[in-house]
């Protein structure tokens, strides 16, 4: 990149992140380059551990649920959390969600200061940390947890402790990897004392082991206040987690000398996060659903130990937790799979997998919107270890009493929500107005479900830290169901997670008909403004369960050149003719293409477990000279075309239901070269119920 590009994206990044933040973030480099966050988090080896003074750990910071209430909502899926506990006894963890890998906490030798690894990644030994410090956040204490709970089986208990000891025997305070982010170390101290609340009177629980856990969590605390200037700059999960981790320390070892300071600290940038990334509308700052969820999480878990929240803080976590519960599939609990998803699912004390947002909305509607959302059911665990389970004067929602007629719920920010009841089917389209970084450049994105099947879907994350292509790739805009023109991305890629050059959405129409019997939808964005031109779409549903997404690119003047994607569209042409792609991401599933289709119209089926479902995209051009190039249609599947030997992305025809995991599915994909008015018009038809 040339000095001149560089100086430009600067000045912008400075536009759009504000003084503060930048200021913030050269403080944090400062820290780290010059040796100050060294001095402030000395290493520390084991012949200075042994003279430290013993610290008390409290016990009562989790209200402990009854075995015999536990073993009544866990049900029949008490055989499969002991199995998941046995695994961690095996040496085998499940991942951010998925399958179960081997786990150990073996990091490279000789042990660096953690200032060090973090300027330089390669020290940490792999090429994607995160999978280092996923089995580092004892998230499978948990598990071990309801476990022994469930069960009351010590052996549970001696799991956590010989796990304990092997990291701290390892991973010495501030040495090493696991010691670079102090959100990981929030992350790991709370789950260390959760653990606590629940072995603390087990046979395994020695006193050494308890004196030991009390000084790891010491350290723990002490490693994060001189580093929040970095979440601070980050202003998302890593402050609203550290915070959190500070709140825990406080109270679970309250005669510390520090500890009414780091409650107090904790305490204070834990509500003002709250307050000023959560907008008035309950859209969170991340712009992403896991880290939504992660964010009511953390609060929950504060909720638990000091549920004195002022009335800001509970006002902006009611109107938080009502944004996740429109978004919720109905079936199966899953949400579109928006914006970043790193596999977070901070404390797992449910029987749900990881996809089923239940649990977490069903927690926080009971302690933020004082009622309940869901029925009985496995999803109310989470709420029985949080003790706000137990109140009788909670009502469930009228969900269920509700007439099978259309529904729209407009979120200002964030996005527009359309419901067909009547034939299990809805769908989401993005309209961000951001103020703060966006995740993704998936501007006018569709989601749509049916049937508790997600039909035309997001591809997720798969892996931040990787060798290209896979370096956070389904953050562009092509991955999503959405246009791409002359393939230049809607925002100037600036870094692994960094857009400038935002592009926003303006909400032209919302139009429920007065016997909610259809919707019709408009926006439009601006990230193409540099062209001159606007992507409008429409979205148009009627009961029927038929529908039908217009798209359409506009002439809007030649505005200021510049070039959000980076690169020079080879496309363009004195003709103004540009080369738009209309992309669909489709289950993985058997397929037929239209045969009797026209160079205008292209048609895909595909066989869901509930019958065939059709897919009809149709072409219109404002072309005169009948030079333009036909329609071109693409197959994609696991980066591979599925209709000819052409070559295409090999990140292409992937989804990435969390992170570290990619299963394959289909890209279908329609691009044409034309002069403008153009306009793209797709027709979802559903099987009638069988």
């Amino acid at each position: 990149m040339s000095l001149t590009n560089r100086i430009t994206l600067s000045i912008k990044a400075l536009q759009e992140l504000g003084i503060p933040q930048i200021a913030l973030y050269t403080y944090y480099q400062f820290g780290l380059r010059s040796g100050l966050f060294r001095r402030y988090t000395p290493a520390q080896e084991p012949a200075g551990l042994m003279n430290t003074k013993t610290l008390e750990i409290s016990n009562g910071l989790v209200r402990i649920p009854h075995r015999v209430t536990l073993v009544e909502v866990i049900g029949e899926n008490a055989s499969s959390l002991l199995a998941e506990a046995n695994e961690i006894d095996k040496g085998k963890f499940r991942f951010f969600g998925g399958p179960p890998q081997d786990f150990n906490f073996l990091v490279p030798l000789p042990l660096e200061h953690w200032t060090k690894i973090a300027l330089d990644h390669e020290k940490s030994g792999v090429e994607d940390i995160k999978y280092l410090w996923e089995p580092a956040r004892f998230t499978w204490a948990y598990i071990l947890a309801r476990a022994y709970m469930l069960s009351e089986d010590d052996n549970f208990a001696e799991i956590f402790w010989r796990e304990f000891e092997a990291f701290v025997d390892i991973n010495l305070p501030n040495l090493g990897p696991n010691w670079v982010s102090s959100q990981e170390v929030a992350f790991r101290l709370i789950a260390l004392v959760f653990a606590f609340q629940v072995f603390h009177k087990s046979k395994a629980s020695s006193m050494e082991r308890i004196e030991r856990l009390g000084l790891t969590i010491a350290h723990h605390a002490t490693r994060i206040p001189p580093t929040l200037v970095y979440a601070r700059a980050q202003n998302n999960n890593h402050l609203l987690g550290e915070a959190a981790g500070l709140i825990t320390a406080g109270l679970s070892i309250a005669d510390h000398p520090k500890a009414k300071q780091w409650q107090d600290l904790g305490w204070y940038w834990f509500n003002r996060a709250l307050q000023t990334q959560i907008s008035t509308s309950g859209t969170y700052i991340q712009h992403s659903t896991n880290y939504h969820r992660l964010m009511l999480q953390i609060a929950l878990w504060v909720f638990n130990l000091r549920p004195e929240f002022p009335r800001e803080t509970l006002d902006r976590l009611a109107i938080a937790t009502r944004w996740l519960s429109t978004m919720l599939d109905p079936q199966t609990g899953r949400v579109p799979n928006l914006g970043h998803n790193d596999g977070t699912y901070l404390q797992p004390l449910t029987s749900c997998s990881y996809h089923d947002y239940r649990p977490v909305v069903q927690a926080a509607s009971l302690a933020f919107l004082g009622e309940t959302l869901y029925p009985a059911g496995p999803w109310d665990e989470l709420p029985l270890w949080l003790g706000i389970s137990d109140q009788d004067d909670f009502s469930p929602g009228d969900s269920n009493d509700r007439q099978p007629l259309l529904e729209l719920h407009s979120v200002p920010e964030s996005h527009v929500l359309v419901r067909n009841p009547a034939v299990q089917s809805w769908a989401l389209l993005r309209t961000a107005r951001f103020h703060a970084r966006p995740a993704h450049a998936d501007q006018l994105h569709l989601d749509l479900w049916w049937r508790g099947l997600n039909i035309a879907q997001d591809a997720g994350t798969y892996l931040y830290n990787a060798s290209p292509p896979w370096d956070n790739s389904f953050a562009r805009t092509g991955v999503h169901n959405t246009l791409i023109i002359d393939n230049l991305e809607q925002m100037t890629p600036a870094g692994r997670f960094l857009w400038l050059n935002w592009a926003q959405v303006d909400v032209l129409e919302e139009k429920l008909a007065e016997d909610a019997r259809s919707i019709n939808l408009v926006a439009e964005h601006d990230a193409y403004r540099h062209l001159g031109l606007i992507h409008r779409r429409s979205v148009s549903i009627e009961l029927s369960g038929t529908w039908v997404i217009h798209d359409q690119i506009v002439h809007q003047g030649i505005g200021k050149m510049r070039n959000p994607g980076g690169n020079t569209s080879s496309h363009q042409t004195s003709k103004n003719t540009y080369r738009v792609r209309l992309h669909w991401l489709l289950p993985d599933w058997s397929w037929e293409l239209g045969e009797n289709d026209t160079p205008d119209q292209r048609s895909l089926r595909i066989r869901s477990p509930h019958g065939w479902i059709g897919l009809q995209v149709e072409v219109r051009t404002g072309n005169t000279d009948h030079q333009a190039e036909l329609p071109l249609i693409q197959l994609v599947r696991a980066g591979e075309s599925l209709l000819d030997s052409s070559s295409v992305p090999l990140t292409s025809g992937w989804v990435s239901p969390t992170y570290g995991y990619k299963i394959p599915a289909l890209s279908f994909s329609v691009e044409f070269v034309s002069q403008l008015p153009m306009a793209f018009e797709s027709r979802w038809d559903f099987p009638a119920d069988s």
